[in-house]
């Protein structure tokens, strides 16, 4: 008999050889019909695996981010057998898991379109019904490549090609298809309940632009159709505040095909961007920042004593001064070095809080781009602080701090979590040990919940990294906070401590926004175009009924602007109804409709975009209601 210690610490015995599904299957008949995959000794692993010895085991159903990317996994290669059981002559490259379901990629001889949809869902349904076991087979590399030599899959050659030598490889095989995939699966196709195949794009093999074109089908599953259909719910609603459309719609931004990835604002996009920008000036001059701007070309030199040319040179656009090597800045910190550098500092100047609004150039793929969210060129808005070691817990405690009131004022939650040591790091071992537990102390002092993202921090630092929900429960990444003891080493930054003596400060690297581009984007879908009073571009719009009214209209406008309101009119010879339903697409949050009657009594006919006609008041009495609206920023 061998031992079985669960989650909870309780202990099993069974059998030598028993089957993960057949232990599932003695805690309980629930857990075993729920049960997806399992984790062996925190391996992730198949139910059919027999246990051979003493091990931990966890068991990991949809409610799990294991089981769900397990069944993810399984549906893209039930899609791969449906396309190649449709078109025998396409080759199959790669399908894995992606957050909310799965793509897998393929070379076509004919281009296919989501109306090639339904027959391919049709068969996927055939084959879950089918209930076809997925069995795991381990094979010799040699075996292996004249398989898919038979099967004339020259991309699975090529993935075979790059498993390291003594790696197992294996294959999984449900009826009549065989797939090359480490695994692990769900036990057959029949576990698949709810699926939907959701767009199709082209997409680089490997992501290399030098390589060819392949099509790739995207789709999503859940265990439950009702859960299925909330999400293709959510996904119309999102189709419907997309930035994209919206920012041509209501004329706030745009992508041309002069310039792929380097976003246009126009004039009232512009509105909304400053405002986002001077808010975020208050708010830094209340916590203490300076601000500064440093230049968006320098030269190779410091971006090898950055590491960053190191690190990150494939992501850089360079250029030639005089026969001399320059980068585009792809991040604002090198920059921001050379401005504490340029004079000492003592203990007492400590900490120095910098901030930079700072245009940023980083190369991204044209298939990775994505309207503001996505783009080759975006605002930072940075800031660096320069600190003691004593000072790092209560500077950090202050940023998340400041990160919240950001973020309450749009109206986000937010989660957050740590991500640590990468494999490609620089500096010790200790210093980042050092540092990652600086930013766990502080989050703790806070009482702040976060998650552990293992090996996902920068190369310099480990960091904290703020993920917005949005109203239709997406989530983005927004704001980041990065310890960083390697730049100030690099840059040779120094300060003169108590002693007298020569001391390395400590830095931190942080955004808020993250990008002001990307932040708009988001923004703009949250709201669905329709921006709280405070941030619209145009707040009111003074609409005339009749041609008599038009020259009072302006005037109204003008003793609007002179409070400082956003406003427009239109005294179009046109009728009201359509003067007012052009404002309501154009989501405008106020509409004042001028009559002669609103005249004669010397009155405003007020219309909300939200609750309609609000009948008439004094201008003075409007002006005051929106005023307050604006000052409290409010999101009604």
């Amino acid at each position: 008999m061998i031992k079985i210690t669960l989650p909870d610490g309780s202990v099993r015995e069974c059998e030598k050889g028993t089957k993960i599904y057949d232990i599932a299957s003695g805690i309980s008949e629930g857990l075993a019909r729920n049960a997806l995959c399992a984790g062996l000794n925190g391996k992730l692993t198949g139910l059919d695996t027999p246990v051979e010895e003493d091990a931990e085991l966890r068991i990991y159903t949809f409610k799990d981010e294991e089981g769900r990317e397990v069944y993810r996994h399984t549906t893209s290669h039930i899609l791969a057998q449906a396309v190649k059981n449709i078109y025998p002559t396409v080759k199959l490259a790669i399908g894995p898991a992606i957050k909310d379901g799965f793509y897998y990629d393929f070379e076509f001889k004919t281009p296919i379109t989501q109306e090639d949809f339904p027959k391919i869902e049709a068969e996927m349904q055939r084959i879950i019904k089918a209930n076809l076991p997925l069995v795991r087979k381990e094979l010799s590399r040699q075996e292996a490549e004249a398989l898919f030599r038979k099967f004339g899959e020259d991309y699975k050659i090529e993935l075979l090609s790059a498993i390291p030598e003594g790696e197992t490889v294996s294959t999984y095989t449900q009826g009549e298809f065989t797939d090359l995939c480490r695994g692990p699966h769900l036990s057959s196709t029949g576990k698949v309940k709810a699926f939907k195949l959701t767009s199709v794009a082209g997409a680089y093999w490997r992501g290399d632009s030098k390589n060819k074109m392949l099509t790739r089908i995207y789709g999503t599953c859940f265990d439950k159709k009702a859960d299925l259909e909330a999400y293709i719910t959510r996904m119309e609603e999102a189709k419907k505040r997309d930035h994209r459309k919206l920012g041509k719609e209501l004329d706030l931004y745009d992508i041309l095909p002069e310039g792929p990835g380097f976003p246009f604002f126009y004039p009232k996009g512009m509105v909304l961007r400053n405002i986002l920008e001077n808010f975020w000036r208050e708010e830094h001059i209340k916590a203490g920042y300076v601000e500064i701007k440093t230049p968006m070309i320098l030269n190779r030199d410091l971006w090898y004593r950055s590491g960053h040319w190191d690190h990150y040179k494939d992501n850089m656009y360079g250029v030639k001064i005089d026969d001399e090597d320059y980068a585009i800045k792809p991040m604002n910190c090198p920059g921001g070095m050379l401005v504490y550098k340029r004079s000492l500092h003592s203990y007492r100047d400590l900490p120095i809080r910098m901030g930079e609004l700072g245009l940023v150039h980083r190369h991204e793929l044209s298939g990775a781009l994505h309207g503001l969210m996505r783009v080759r060129c975006f605002t930072q808005d940075d800031a660096h602080i320069f600190m003691t070691p004593e000072q790092i817990e209560s500077e950090i405690i202050g940023v998340v701090k400041l990160i919240d009131r950001f973020y309450k004022v749009f109206g986000f939650k937010y989660s957050v979590e740590l991500s640590t040591r990468p494999q490609d790091f620089m500096g010790s071992v200790e210093q980042w040990d050092k540092a990652t537990e600086a930013l766990k102390s502080a989050l703790n002092k806070l009482k702040q919940p976060f998650t552990v993202n293992e090996g996902d921090g920068a190369f310099y630092g480990p960091k904290i990294d703020f993920h917005l929900e949005d109203c239709i429960g997406r989530t983005w990444q927004c704001g980041t906070i990065q310890l960083d003891f390697q730049m100030p080493e690099r840059f040779d930054l120094t300060y003169t401590g108590s002693d007298g003596e020569k001391h390395r400060p400590v830095m931190i690297h942080r955004v808020v926004f993250g990008s002001i581009e990307r932040f708009m984007g988001i923004l703009t879908e949250q709201y669905a175009g329709a921006f709280p009073m405070w941030l619209s571009p145009v707040q009111v719009k003074v609409l005339s009924l009749t041609e008599r009214t038009a020259e009072k209209c302006l005037e109204i406008a003008e003793q609007l602007r002179e409070k400082g309101f956003r406003v427009e009119t239109d005294n179009r010879n046109e009728k009201i109804g359509m003067k007012i339903r052009e404002a309501q697409l154009e989501k405008v949050p106020y509409m004042l409709v001028i009559g002669d009657r609103d005249v004669e009594q010397e009155v405003v006919s007020v219309r909300d975009r939200k609750q309609g006609d609000l009948g008439a008041m004094k201008l003075e009495a409007f002006m005051e209601k929106i005023k307050k609206q604006v000052e409290e920023k409010s999101l009604d």
